[in-house]
């Protein structure tokens, strides 16, 4: 799969409208009872980049981003203005903002993730494209250093450590993070006469799974 790494325009992925989305199966019995069921393990997220437009430089912006991402064929990274960081969105990620591993003394390379949780239960989302420059890590309350202690891979999402973690310890992070999509259609229709008149085009844009 083709993925240019590759941020969409911050400034107009801030207007856009968009979040998860969830497939569920409902059956609904004879006795009025139901089943249900979901083929997904993880919920897949879906914008509208076109919301965001707001002068006809920006669609301009657009249409270069668009043509060279060749529509639909390469993938491209998003920020998601509502969900970008390992803690609460006012203020900054700290390394002890997610619990993403707890080492055995063998695996010397972990995942990204980050944990929704509400009463008892929680959701693990895997993080493939955390921001460079922006992930800080820890073991058991102690900083680590990057590039000494452990190296990032921005494109996949992984952390790979220079010594395995002890078996037991608590493996932490605090990052910002993009969301892989590719453009969920082939055509951009621009006008701007529509667009003068307050029409904005639709872009619909959806979540690849990396």
């Amino acid at each position: 799969m083709g993925f240019h790494e590759e941020r969409f325009p911050a400034s107009l992925s801030f207007g856009s409208v968009g979040g998860p989305e969830r497939r569920t199966e409902v059956v609904t019995l004879a006795n009025g009872f139901e089943e249900r069921n979901t083929p997904w393990a993880f919920s897949r997220h879906r914008y509208d980049a076109g919301l965001g437009m707001r002068s006809l430089d920006d669609v301009e912006e657009l249409i270069a981003f668009f043509e060279a991402r060749q529509g639909q064929l390469y993938g491209f990274r998003w920020k998601d203005w509502s969900d970008f960081k390992s803690g609460k969105a006012s203020i900054d990620p700290h390394f002890e903002d997610q619990v993403f591993a707890i080492g055995d003394g063998v695996t010397g390379a972990f995942q990204l993730n980050k944990t929704y949780a509400s009463g008892e239960a929680s959701y693990v989302r895997p993080i493939t494209k955390p921001v460079a420059g922006s992930v800080t890590v820890g073991i058991q309350g102690d900083q680590l250093q990057e590039s000494i202690h452990f190296d990032v891979d921005t494109a996949t999402g992984m952390i790979t450590f220079d010594h395995p973690p002890d078996e037991g310890v608590e493996v932490t992070a605090g990052f910002e993070f993009d969301v892989p999509v590719r453009f969920d259609t082939d055509r951009i229709h621009t006008s701007v006469a529509s667009f003068q008149a307050g029409q904005v085009p639709s872009v619909p844009v959806v979540e690849v799974r990396i």
